[in-house]
C-alpha cells in the first residue's frame, strides 16, 4: 500500500510467486511449463509399475517359468509350433497392452503378462530350434547378445537398470523387452544344458538351483551390486523352473516322471493363481510397501546410488517430480 498525492492509498497487486514445479502460475505435471510437466509429457507415470522384490516374488516367478515351459510345449504339440506361436504373440500383445495401461502396479495385470511372456519366450526359443533348425548352442549365444544389447540400450538412455525406477512408459518398454529376452535366453540355455549337453532335466534343475544362489550370496556377503545381482538371478529363474517342469512333464524315456505337459501346466497354474489373488488382496508386494531387506535399507534389486537415499541420480527426478533436466542430468550414472 502506498500514499497517493491526494493523501489516499493505493493497493498494489500481490507479487506472483514462482512455485517449485513450474512458472509463475505453478503449472506442473498436468502439462505446464515446469520440469514435472516435461516429465509427464515424456511418459512419466508417477508410480512404479513392478512389484517389490521379496521372497514371494521369486516363488511366483519360478512357478511362472515352469508353467510357461510346459504350456508352450503342450500348445505346440496340440496346435503345431506356428499356430501356437501366433496365438502366443496375440496373447502377449493383449496382456502387455493391459499392463501398460494400468496407472500403477496391479498384481493381476503384471503376473498375467509375465505368464504370457513365459509362454511366448519359450515358443520363440523353440521355434528357432525346431522350425529353423538352429542349434541351442547358437540360439543361446544369439539371445545372450540380444539381451546384452537391450540392457546396454536401457542403461545408455536411462542411466539405470533398477526395476524400482520403472515409472515411465519408456522404461516400461525397456523393462518388458529385457524380460522377454531373459525368457528366451533361459529357455535356450536350459534346453542346451538338459538336452544338447545330455545332463538331463532333473540334474539340470539341481544345477540351476545351485547357480541361482551365487548372485544372492555374492550380493549378501560380497557386496555385489544389487541390480546386477537381481538380473543375474532373474535370468536363471527361467532354466531353473523350466528344467523341473520338463522333468515332471516328459516321459521316462527322456528321464522324466511322465505326468504330461498339460496336467503339469494346470498343476502349476493353481498355486500361481492363488498367490496372485493373495497378492492383489493383501498388496504384500506393493512397491509402496517394499520391505527393508538389506542392512543398508535397500531392497534386493535397487541401486546403491544416492537417488534412493534422497540424493541426485537418474531416477531421482521422476521420484521427486522434478523432471529429467537440470542438475539431475549431471548426476553420476549407476546400476
Amino acid at each position: 500500500m502506498t500514499n497517493q498525492p491526494d493523501g489516499g492509498a493505493r493497493t498494489e497487486p500481490a507479487p506472483r510467486h514462482r512455485r517449485p514445479g513450474g512458472g509463475p502460475s505453478g503449472r506442473t505435471a498436468a502439462g505446464g511449463a515446469g520440469p514435472a510437466g516435461r516429465a509427464n509429457r515424456a511418459g512419466a507415470t508417477g508410480a512404479i509399475k513392478v512389484p517389490a522384490v521379496a521372497a514371494v516374488f521369486w516363488v511366483v516367478k519360478i512357478l511362472t517359468t515352469g508353467m510357461g515351459e510346459t504350456t508352450s510345449d503342450f500348445l505346440a504339440k496340440t496346435l503345431g509350433p506356428v499356430v501356437a506361436g501366433a496365438l502366443g504373440a496375440v496373447g502377449l500383445a493383449v496382456l502387455l497392452w493391459l499392463q501398460l495401461r494400468t496407472p500403477r502396479y496391479r498384481a493381476w495385470a503384471y503376473w498375467s503378462a509375465i505368464v504370457m511372456v513365459s509362454v511366448f519366450g519359450t515358443m520363440a526359443a523353440d521355434v528357432v530350434h525346431v522350425v529353423a533348425g538352429i542349434p541351442y548352442a547358437v540360439s543361446t549365444v544369439a539371445f545372450a547378445v540380444i539381451l546384452a544389447a537391450v540392457l546396454m540400450a536401457w542403461y545408455a538412455v536411462e542411466g539405470t537398470l533398477s526395476i524400482h525406477a520403472v515409472r515411465t512408459r519408456r522404461r516400461e518398454y525397456f523393462y518388458w523387452s529385457t524380460v522377454l529376452a531373459t525368457f528366451a535366453l533361459g529357455t535356450a540355455a536350459g534346453d542346451l544344458t538338459a538336452g544338447s549337453l545330455g545332463l538331463g532335466y532333473l540334474p539340470a534343475g539341481i544345477l540351476f538351483a545351485a547357480m541361482i544362489m551365487i548372485p544372492a550370496l555374492a550380493w549378501r556377503f560380497l557386496g555385489l551390486n544389487s541390480v546386477a545381482a537381481f538380473w543375474w538371478a532373474y535370468i536363471l529363474t527361467r532354466p531353473l523352473g523350466a528344467s523341473f517342469a520338463d522333468w515332471m512333464g516328459v516321459g521316462s524315456a527322456r528321464g522324466g516322471l511322465g505326468w504330461g505337459t498339460g496336467p503339469v501346466s494346470l498343476a502349476l497354474a493353481v498355486p500361481i493363481a492363488a498367490l496372485v489373488v493373495w497378492l492383489a488382496v493383501s498388496r504384500a508386494d506393493s512397491p509402496d510397501r517394499a520391505p527393508d531387506t538389506t542392512p543398508g535399507g535397500r531392497p534386493y534389486g535397487t541401486p546403491t546410488a544416492p537417488a534412493l537415499r534422497g540424493g541426485a541420480g537418474p531416477d531421482a527426478p521422476l521420484r521427486n517430480g522434478e523432471g529429467t533436466d537440470g542438475a539431475a542430468e549431471s548426476a553420476p550414472r549407476h546400476w
